[in-house]
């Protein structure tokens, strides 16, 4: 057994002497103790490295004390189940197993915050907010996730499992002197103090006297996501998170809630087609779609969906310079100058690129139950006209569900990582995108040599953190290679050289292409929805596309129902995207933007966002300076309020109702 310095040993047992008297709840009130030291001493140096936002909001002392709040409510539901139970030490011979039980517990609790707050920094410094549902989404992806940490976060996963063991072993030496001790109790005293301790606890974990508990809205102080989590401590955040996964059903309805018919009307007026919605119809929201290119023979379409390149990396959209090839290709075709994604995690891009299906603040459609089959998606639209639909992948196809999803709703053939010989590189999320790329111009040369029309998806992963590629094909724009525009500066080289066998081959006069992005690859900044971390680039080209500059606000979700009309579909679909392809290219525009459990409406340059448990925000964006500015509230803002609650809302009920589906 490992043996402690003989003072170490001394002081672990004067630490517990005092608290003797207390009987069955000397671990518990010790969990406290070390509990509150671990996590506010984690805020605290949390909050001194992110000192500058912190100051920006005035937030040290309330920080701290809201802080303790939460460490507060955490620790009482940590120490709520073995008091719970403190009842069976008063059994005769089962006092040591009480003892047992409750150190174990002491050991695990205490274990599992210091994780959970030794993972933080580096959560932080990815996402820019504490561990949070994303935490818990990933872990179903060990290989990935695995691969990914060993890879690009070697030196912070090997300090934190050397944290854990020292804990672990530290813990454990320091709950012997609690096995040692004997009962000092009466039955009665137990019995006695069991209901006060127990109600004490959970005034504690409820932490209000208001209609609902406490819970991470009533902690969203500021308009800074990144300040209003570190209020909060990451091992409630997760645990939070999880336990709301049982209300996605109704997650539209924490915005507040429009009668349905009240809902329908705001969705048609806010279409201003002369459309009205049938609510008892089988697809309350199908429409005939007239395309605004009228064609002999419609056009093949090939969607590239590139990983993470947000604008912050395209010079012309104010980003770094990393992109000269999308540069290029810019004149070439359909150039969207405020194109915005419509979350920020792939399968929210892929939900509103395939499927034109609006936000939520619930998972992506992609990966929840009802939308599994006969769910729409442009690839069983064409499916249906005779296209044959294709998804083609670096990594491994059942990520995120994709796989799944796309079986059920259209997409007839899938290459995954496994279907290709031979890669030249092969990094933590698959091949690269050369290897992609590649392939896909293989495939789109047999597909059309075949003589039948065609649909592609092409996803690229190679600008993903480890940042994987290649080496000698660019010119590195960072000294270390393995950073994420380094990465781009490969995904956007691939892309042209893509495009230069493209416009070379026989498929290119009968193809419609789009490049977009999923999201950017960081999502973070002091505003609610930091809107310029959500701005992707957009390109349509290929046939006969003319160039062009769309310059007005559009979101993803406008993407398929644009392409349909330059490809020359006539069909019925029931996607709420605008089609731009018929509008001004200097409509102010409209743009729907999910984040965290903000709910983003960006109408011309005005910005309402709505929040849980709080009225909407009111903000003026200016795409000039990639800046959030809040405002007051006014009539205006209220009316584009109860606008973007009824699309977020009609959104979920047509989930709910399982009322979008293929025509």
């Amino acid at each position: 057994m490992f043996e402690l310095p003989q003072p170490i040993e001394v002081a672990f047992t004067e630490a517990w002497q005092p608290f003797s008297w207390l009987g069955p709840y000397a671990p518990l009130v010790m969990l406290a103790i070390n509990g509150f030291i671990v996590l506010f001493g984690s805020r605290l140096g949390l909050m001194l490295w992110q000192r500058q936002r912190i100051s920006a909001h005035g937030m040290w002392l309330t920080g701290l004390l809201q802080g303790a709040r939460v460490d507060a409510i955490q620790l009482a539901q940590i120490c709520f189940i073995p008091t719970l139970f403190a009842p069976l030490s008063v059994i005769p011979g089962w006092w040591d197993v009480w003892q047992g039980f409750t150190a174990f517990w002491l050991v695990g609790a205490v274990t599992f915050l210091l994780f959970m707050e030794a993972a933080t920094p580096g959560f932080v410094a990815e996402y820019d907010v504490r561990p949070n549902r994303l935490f818990v989404e990933y872990l179903k992806y060990p290989k990935e996730v695995c691969s990914m940490l060993w890879k690009g976060f070697r030196v912070h996963v090997v300090s934190v499992l050397v944290l854990m063991a020292l804990a672990i072993l530290l813990l454990s030496e320091y709950t012997e002197p609690w096995l040692e001790m004997p009962s000092l109790w009466s039955p009665m005293l137990t019995w006695l103090t069991w209901l006060p301790v127990l109600l004490v606890l959970a005034l504690v974990i409820r932490s209000s006297f208001g209609h609902r508990p406490a819970n991470p809205t009533t902690f969203a102080l500021t308009t800074d996501n990144l300040v209003n989590s570190l209020i909060l401590n990451s091992a409630w955040s997760v645990l939070y998170a999880i336990y709301n996964l049982k209300h996605e059903k109704k997650s539209a309805d924490m915005y507040g809630k429009l009668p349905v018919e009240e809902m329908f009307a705001e969705y048609d007026a806010a279409h201003g087609d002369g459309r009205h919605s049938d609510v008892e119809a089988e697809a309350p929201t199908m429409r005939r779609h007239v395309p605004s290119r009228v064609r002999v023979r419609p056009l093949n379409l090939v969607i590239i969906l590139e990983e993470s390149m947000g604008a912050t990396f395209v010079e012309s959209l104010g980003g770094v310079p990393v992109t000269p090839e999308l540069e290029k290709l810019k004149g070439q075709g359909w150039w969207f100058e405020n194109m915005y994604a419509t979350g920020t995690r792939s399968v929210r891009g892929i939900e509103a690129v395939i499927s034109g299906f609006p936000p939520t603040p619930a998972p992506s459609v992609v990966k929840l139950s009802l939308s599994q089959t006969n769910f729409f998606s442009i690839a069983s639209l064409l499916a249906a006209q005779g296209y044959h639909t294709e998804f083609i992948y670096g990594g491994e196809a059942d990520f995120d569900n994709m796989q799944g999803f796309f079986r059920g709703n259209g997409f007839q053939s899938i290459i995954e990582q496994k279907d290709f010989e031979a890669p030249a590189f092969v990094s933590s999320w698959g091949v690269s995108d050369g290897d992609l790329l590649d392939k896909t111009h293989e495939r789109l040369l047999a597909l059309h040599g075949s003589g039948q029309p065609f649909f592609t998806l092409a996803f690229t992963s190679s600008n993903h953190s480890p940042f994987e590629f290649p080496d000698g094909l660019i010119e590195l724009y960072d000294s270390e290679k393995g950073t994420d525009r380094n990465a781009v500066k490969y995904a956007d080289h691939v892309l042209g050289r893509f495009f230069g066998q493209a416009r070379a081959s026989d498929y290119w006069q009968d193809t419609l292409f789009v490049v977009v992005a999923d999201h950017d690859i960081r999502v973070r900044g002091d505003s609610l929805v930091p809107v310029r971390n959500f701005h992707i680039p957009a390109l349509m080209l290929g046939a006969d596309l003319e160039p062009r500059r769309i310059r007005s606000v559009a979101s993803q979700i406008d993407i398929p129902v644009t392409a349909l009309s330059l490809m020359g579909i006539d069909t019925q679909h029931p996607m709420p995207g605008r089609d731009l392809s018929r509008e001004d290219a200097n409509t102010p525009g409209r743009a729907m933007m999910q984040f965290e459990e903000h709910y983003g409406w960006l109408q011309g340059d005005e910005l309402v966002v709505l929040r849980s448990g709080k009225p909407p925000a009111a903000a003026v964006y200016s795409a000039a300076e990639k800046h959030v500015y809040p405002v007051e509230a006014s009539a205006e803002s209220d009316k584009l309020a109860r606008r973007a609650l009824a699309h977020v809302q009609l959104a979920s009920w047509l989930y709910r109702k399982q009322k979008y589906w293929p025509a």
